[in-house]
């Protein structure tokens, strides 16, 4: 088929439609042409950044795209299941031929952000990227170049790490360190375990049938993970095994869920539901704690032998016990409280009777399985609250043990799959990832001890401090939408970016024109994963099943698309670096090298030929039932921890360092112990917002979309209503029925979206599905439903990440 026919065809299925405000031309309506070519099959991959990269079978006649079909090729038995992708993978169809589709290089004519842009040639696009970052590198230095986060297009070969590679072979970038997901996860498990991978890196879902007591904070796998290449899967059938079990042998089994809403992972499949206030799990668990410690239920002996800080006997030397963790929960520390189930009742919303039962079950259960979920990472005081949670199984000695889990991430099956080598950034500074608009406005400026900065040694002072000494002024965004939709209070970001003489340049390389790509100066259209050529694997929370999935193309690229390998290639051309970037290898050949080593890795691996007509390759890999920290359980001196002691650091003389020298907002609190701590725009408000905004808002993930992928894909906002949760209580003292479209607002900004009334969430609280696109611009409400819009700029203490679940708001009929 000719490219005019498949335009045409485009057009018909409403895919030819112009982006809004980047073309002078109107699509005329033609008659559907039918494609007259035989249905060719090809593999492909959802790589959106939901944990689990699910394969989908791509029909095509002619380069048009006529169906998506999931795997189903074999028996449904788990452990060798079919790794079936979820509505947002069989919706690619739709979003591949999106009207907002990009379909050619484009550059800004209006204001930034307001979506202005006019066509020009590739050869034009390109010379005005190589001209503008190459001035601005030159003229400030590489590190005022900035990459915000992205996590849109998964890729191993043509994707971000071609850009990062360009940036290092070209001087390099301003660094970054965390991600909106676990920057305050990261942090919490560096400092308790010594490694910030054990934060994410847990014990096997395959645990769980070791275990006598599944305990869920926050988790929600059958919403988050909820693909036959997700956890969902895992925890599902483990669950129901469980509970059939305990049926027809009765057996001990229990399973309970932590969560202010009553999420799809509950739905009758828990044996209990515990709402609790957002942001107050810290003061859950030090009652717990309480009730652990006065009853005799903790487990001294492991306290004694594998941790730092729990009591006088194990405090680091010149630190007395007044400073312990047992002094602070029995009220012998500095503040003189009893952290009891009635201390901590009117804080979490969880009354004192169920405190102490939850203790209780914990405490007798042979195996407590534990996960604590990176929701509490995105809280205003998000490290202690991930510190105080995965004191539970420490304080218990459930650690390192068959059907445990020390409160972290689980641990999934891997099959390795090469990528595109970056090399090292020869730029040594760093920044957090959620603080680069205030690197925009003041960069020059921001400090180590004051804003996180990382600098190298030769540039800190005698106290350690020292300045990031560069704002930022170029923004590359590769298949992300954290420029502003994913990003905090978007109203004071979208000021930000429209301000052109302070970040100079913003190069957006995406599919769609998203809430990002508005505020674009540059915008270049990359392929979408159906247009690609790629091995990839399982992603990183995909279970206990392994896979890699050849993806192949008989579709594209469409319109003018490139890849992005290609596009970098042609810039190194501009800069003089083709040779050292390309290495003289073709892309074609770099795919064979990468191929080539993921059969080193995984010997069972049949040829490419095989591969690309079998599509994927799987393997069920329990990790040997893998089970966290059991080599240090089993010889602590052999196996020592991470951590300055050796051992699980209850006390922290490192944080306790930290909390003496930072300079900290008012109200921040960095502490040397897990503890709760109320902050702003909490349940406990420390700015006493609580009369004018009366109501908790936290976020959580959708079925519709992962993050803001998928949003532009109208069958998924059919499927999944994008409302804000209610409790009856507080719709009813609003006059709000089901349906009604409301105002969400409080200082940062107004959404109008519909109310979900429901007592699946607990009264005060109020929820919202994070990621739907942000339509603010220029106007006083956001029609378009972000959350962002509402939430908050402001730095967690020691992460200097994202408290974007600690938010107080009101609610009004529209």
């Amino acid at each position: 088929m000719e490219r005019r026919d498949f335009l045409k065809m485009s057009a018909a299925l409403g895919a030819a439609a112009a982006v809004t405000g980047c073309s002078p031309e109107v699509a005329k309506p033609v008659a559907p042409l039918k494609p007259t070519g035989p249905e060719t099959l090809n593999w492909s991959s959802c790589l959106v950044n939901c944990g689990s990269n699910c394969p989908v079978r791509v029909f095509s006649r002619d380069g048009i795209i006529t169906r998506i079909e999931t795997d189903f090729y074999q028996k449904d038995e788990y452990g060798h299941h079919q790794v079936r992708a979820c509505l947002r993978g069989r919706s690619l169809r739709q979003r591949v031929y999106a009207p907002d589709r990009l379909k050619y290089p484009m550059r800004r004519v209006g204001p930034r952000g307001s979506g202005q842009f006019e066509r020009i040639s590739w050869e034009e696009a390109l010379d005005l990227v190589a001209g503008e970052l190459g001035r601005l590198r030159e003229t400030y230095g590489p590190e005022s170049t900035h990459f915000t986060y992205n996590s849109g297009a998964g890729y191993s070969f043509s994707g971000k790490q071609c850009l990062y590679r360009l940036m290092n072979l070209t001087g390099g970038y301003l660094g970054t360190y965390g991600d909106y997901s676990w920057a305050q996860l990261y942090k919490a498990a560096h400092y308790t375990w010594g490694d910030a991978n054990l934060g994410w890196r847990g014990s096997s879902n395959s645990e769980m049938k070791n275990s006598d007591l599944v305990l869920l904070v926050g988790h929600n796998p059958s919403e988050i993970r909820m693909s036959g290449s997700g956890e969902s899967y895992d925890y599902l059938n483990i669950i129901q095994a469980k509970q059939k079990e305990r049926a027809e042998k009765g057996t001990t089994f229990k399973t309970i869920i932590i969560d202010p809403r009553y999420t799809d992972s509950a739905l009758g499949k828990e044996d209990q539901w515990v709402p609790i206030r957002p942001g107050t799990d810290a003061a859950l668990m030090e009652a717990l704690a309480y009730e652990f410690i006065t009853n005799g239920w903790h487990n001294q002996a492991f306290l004694d032998k594998y941790t730092v800080g729990f009591d006088e006997k194990t405090m680091p030397e010149g630190v007395g016990y007044e400073e312990s963790y047992k002094a602070h929960i029995l009220g012998d520390g500095p503040d003189g409280l009893k952290k009891t189930p009635e201390w901590a009742a009117p804080i979490t919303g969880i009354d004192a009777a169920t405190i102490r039962q939850l203790a209780k079950d914990l405490a007798s259960a042979k195996a407590p399985f534990i996960h604590v979920a990176a929701s509490l990472s995105r809280q205003a005081a998000g490290e202690n609250n991930l510190r105080a949670a995965h004191m539970l199984p420490i304080i218990l000695g459930q650690v390192g043990l068959p059907g445990t889990n020390n409160g972290g991430l689980c641990t999934g099956a891997s099959l390795f799959a090469p990528s595109m080598p970056t090399g090292n950034n020869p730029v040594q500074k760093k920044i957090s990832f959620f603080t680069f608009t205030q690197a925009i406005q003041d960069g020059k400026n921001m400090t180590v001890l004051k804003d996180g900065v990382v600098l190298p040694e030769s540039e800190l002072d005698s106290n350690g401090d020292g300045k990031l000494g560069t704002d930022i002024k170029a923004i590359i965004n590769y298949a992300g939408n954290a420029l502003i939709n994913q990003h905090a209070e978007t109203k004071k970001t979208e000021q930000i970016l429209a301000d052109t003489s302070k970040c100079e340049f913003i190069l957006v390389i995406d599919n769609w024109m998203t809430p990002s790509a508005q505020f674009a100066d540059i915008v270049l259209p990359d392929v979408s994963w159906l247009e690609s050529e790629d091995l990839v694997n399982q992603a990183y929370a995909a279970g206990d099943t392994g896979t890699l999935i050849q993806m192949s193309t008989a579709v594209g690229p469409m319109f003018e698309c490139r890849p992005v390998y290609e596009m970098c290639v042609e810039l190194a051309k501009r800069w003089g670096v083709e040779e050292q970037f390309t290495e003289g290898k073709t892309a074609d050949q770099w795919r064979a090298e990468f191929y080539a080593k993921a059969q080193e890795a995984t010997p069972e691996l049949p040829n490419k030929d095989v591969m690309l007509k079998q599509g994927i390759f799987r393997k069920y890999l329990p990790n040997g039932s893998y089970i966290v920290l059991e080599d240090f359980r089993k010889d602590p001196e052999a196996n020592p921890l991470k951590t300055p002691s050796g051992k699980i650091e209850i006390y922290s003389s490192q944080l306790a360092h930290k909390a003496a020298t930072w300079v900290l907002k008012d109200g921040d609190v960095i502490s040397a112990l897990p503890k709760y701590v109320p902050t702003w725009d909490g349940y406990q408000d420390l700015e006493n917002k609580q009369a004018e905004f009366p109501l908790q808002l936290t976020g959580y993930h959708t079925k519709g979309r992962a993050h803001s992928s998928y949003h532009n894909v109208p069958w998924l906002r059919e499927a999944v209503e994008d409302a804000v949760w209610m409790n009856p209580i507080d719709a009813d003292a609003r006059g709000i029925k089901a349906g009604d479209m409301v105002i969400v607002y409080n200082k940062r900004g107004q959404i109008e979206v519909p109310a979900k009334v429901t007592p699946r969430i607990m009264p005060g609280v109020t929820a919202l599905g994070q990621g739907a696109w942000y339509k603010g611009f220029g106007h006083k409400v956001d029609k378009g439903g972000c959350l962002n819009t509402l939430t908050s700029q402001r730095t967690t203490p020691l992460s200097k990440g994202n408290g974007q679940h600690t938010n107080r708001v009101e609610i009004k009929k529209a």
